[in-house]
């Protein structure tokens, strides 16, 4: 984990406009800063940018959040990486908590064996342009394939020569450990001596989320029956192959743009399309789609479209994997290449244009594309048939996210119309598989009953109150979620000489039972702790708070909808002669003389300086107070209704005066009150 020290560096340093300005184009827009939103596409500027609060918001699609947030969503990062992303950009070393022995070796191993891979890109990509074999080989190869050098370029793609131990010398040379460079695939021993593994091969870098190589892909060039087309590095601590997409470093922002990952199986269809504008694609490597690739793909997007060759070998590989998407809820796609042809010939051959249109025109759906080649495999089979049926019905089970149940449904409609079968017997055969699977799923918990669900503390029957009763009893969300704002806003001034307006209001809110929002009473904890620690937390200590949930309340609570306009800081600035004959009239004169058709808009104005923070708090402890006496009014009032014996009726009449009494307090304290 990032130290303490690191992260409050970073904090101290960060400048919201500086790191969303690299990626947005923003103007200054009265105090705040506006651009066009960089997770949707829109013509009209709504993504809104506030150094003051450090935080942005978009008013098109709704995302906001803080520095470190954008850099997540934006780059695709994980907390630790955007941490480690901020850190540098500003130069700020970052420091790791306390490791045992075992961890601290795994991350010097891993961070050795990215610093290797590094080195051998440049390697390969100097081999590549520099040498003479490189050009005459490996150039020439890829230029033929269509590949423009701005493109090898932005994949870092490069070439290992023939020598036996070109790259091993160099990298021994710079005393880099024989152990590591085995461990990375690079280096192979045979006989106890150290050789290149990839002689004579197109070297293809493969980049995690964050941009460092990870592994190599390397290609051979000369006809060899024996020797494998592709060498991929062997796992190890930073590669392991069933976690990686190749080309999802530079795919990620145009997924989440296009809402679609384009998935093919090569590197080269990755590395063509690219260059064609269609960069929204990445590549599975050929291999079964595991839960952890899914898993990088609904980073991005649910929509996941597979391209892949149309022979019997591509599309018994698109199918692999089909049950684990649908599992993870993403909506699945297939398009067909026509026989001898692959994404990478086949868009040199349409064009980007027509490919797209292609890709469109002849999207399949999966599970029924997969239910056409089952039937054909069949034939006129009937027991093959039903095999067929049933692998239909336990695939359609696998769809078991709430809200995909209409998906299901039709899937069952459609499936039983091409299978010929009864909808009604295609559903209870797909209930039967749902059911095998809960049971499978709680014979793994020794501990727990079957069917057996957490209690939910504090819950209450919703349905049977009208509207007004339902909002008194069960909605106290702005009330609650004032009050956090004003610990947000307010709750590091001071309430008096001897206390914060945070300690106040937690003096007026001993009874946590008061806020029902659990969001609002992680809030209050954490404000609680910290100071119990003798630190002070401000808004910006929620708004970068490691938890995500504490950091996007934040963030809401201190949105910025409107601003002070151009026209009326020019009519009443501070700096204007408004203010100055303040000094030498009074508020009356200074109106009947300035702007006696404004009167009542201008006094309101000048109260604006006022400091009016301690009446807010009032206000709003006040009014949260109220409202919960009014709700256990509400609920004193519905338990008279029901039958009691006389000592019960007595006391819930005490109970009834008291909460008047109350009331009428709280009233009194508020002013006016209007309940919805």
């Amino acid at each position: 984990m990032i130290s303490q020290n690191t992260i409050q560096q970073i904090l101290g340093r960060i400048d919201i406009i500086d790191v969303v300005g690299s990626f947005v184009k923003l103007k200054k827009r009265g105090t705040n800063f506006l651009g066009l939103c960089p997770f949707h596409n829109e013509k009209t500027p709504s993504f809104t940018v506030s150094p003051a609060k450090e935080i942005y918001k978009c008013f098109g699609c709704g995302k906001s959040g803080n520095t470190i947030s954008f850099v997540m969503e934006h780059e695709k990062h994980s907390y630790v990486d955007a941490l480690k992303w901020l850190a540098n950009r500003y130069n700020i070393e970052v420091e790791e908590t306390f490791q045992s022995d075992e961890q601290r070796q795994q991350q010097q191993s891993a961070d050795s064996l990215y610093i290797i891979n590094s080195f051998a890109q440049e390697f390969f990509s100097r081999m590549l342009f520099n040498s003479e074999e490189g050009q005459d080989v490996g150039l020439s190869y890829l230029k033929e394939r269509g590949f423009r050098e701005e493109i090898i370029t932005k994949f870092q793609l490069g070439y290992s020569p023939e020598q036996r131990d070109a790259f091993t010398k160099e990298a021994l040379a710079k005393q880099y450990s024989p152990e590591l460079l085995i461990k990375t695939g690079l280096v192979a021993n045979r006989n106890d001596q150290l050789m290149d593994n990839y002689r004579g091969r197109i070297i293809f870098p493969v980049h995690n989320t964050s941009g460092k190589i990870v592994g190599f892909g390397a290609r051979i060039l000369k006809k060899n029956d024996k020797a494998p087309k592709y060498i991929n590095t062997p796992e190890n601590e930073i590669y392991i192959k069933s976690r990686i997409l190749y080309g999802s470093y530079f795919a990620r922002q145009a997924i989440d743009k296009a809402d679609e990952c384009l998935l093919v199986e090569g590197y080269t269809d990755v590395v063509s399309l690219h260059q064609a504008g269609i960069e929204n694609v990445v590549a599975s490597g050929g291999t079964s789609l595991t839960i952890d690739q899914l898993r990088l793909v609904k980073k991005y997007t649910n929509n996941l479209t597979i391209i892949y060759d149309g022979d019997a070998a591509g599309v018994k590989a698109a199918l692999r994997g089909l049950d684990l998407a649908l599992e993870e809820g993403l909506n699945v796609k297939l398009v067909l290449i026509p026989d001898n042809e692959d994404p990478d010939s086949y868009v040199n051959k349409l064009g980007a244009a027509a490919f797209i249109r292609f890709v469109q025109k002849n999207r399949q759906d999966f599970i029924l594309f997969q239910l056409q080649v089952a039937l054909k495999d069949a034939g006129d089979d009937s027991v093959r048939k039903a095999e067929v049926v049933n692998r239909m019905a336990e695939t359609i089970s696998k769809i078991n996210k709430a809200e995909d149940f209409t998906k299901q449904q039709d899937y069952i409609k459609q499936c039983s119309q091409v299978l010929k079968i009864d909808e009604g017997g295609m559903h209870a055969l797909v209930n039967k598989f749902i059911r095998d699977r809960i049971v499978t799923q709680e014979r793994k918990l020794p501990f727990s009953e079957p069917g057996q669900q957490d209690e939910q503390v504090g819950s209450a029957d919703t349905g049977n109150y009208d509207d007004a009763t339902f909002n008194l009893l069960f909605k106290d969300e702005l009330q609650e979620k004032e009050i956090a704002r004003i610990l947000l806003e307010h709750g590091t001034r001071n309430w008096d000489a001897s206390k914060l307006i945070a300690e106040h209001i937690f003096e007026e809110m001993v009874d946590e039972s008061l806020v029902d929002n659990q969001e609002v009473v992680k809030l209050v904890h954490t404000f609680k702790d910290a100071l119990h620690t003798g630190y002070v937390p401000d808004k910006n200590y929620f708004i970068y708070h490691a938890d995500p949930q504490l950091s996007a309340l934040a963030v809401s609570l201190l949105n910025f909808p409107y601003e002070e306009s151009d026209h009326w800081r020019r009519k009443f600035s501070q700096n204007t002669g408004y203010q100055k004959h303040l000094f030498t009239q009074s508020y009356e004169d200074f109106i009947k003389t300035v702007a006696p058709e404004n009167e009542n808009a201008l006094m309101r104005f000048l109260k604006i300086d006022e400091d009016r923070t301690n009446e807010e708090v009032v206000s709003a402890i006040s009014y949260l107070k109220l409202r919960k006496v009014k709700r256990m009014l509400l609920e004193n009032q519905l338990d008279l209704e029901k039958p009691h014996t006389v000592a019960e009726f007595e006391m819930l009449h005490r109970t009834h005066e008291h909460l008047k009494h109350m009331e009428m307090e709280l009233t009194r304290k508020t002013g006016t009150v209007i309940l919805k």
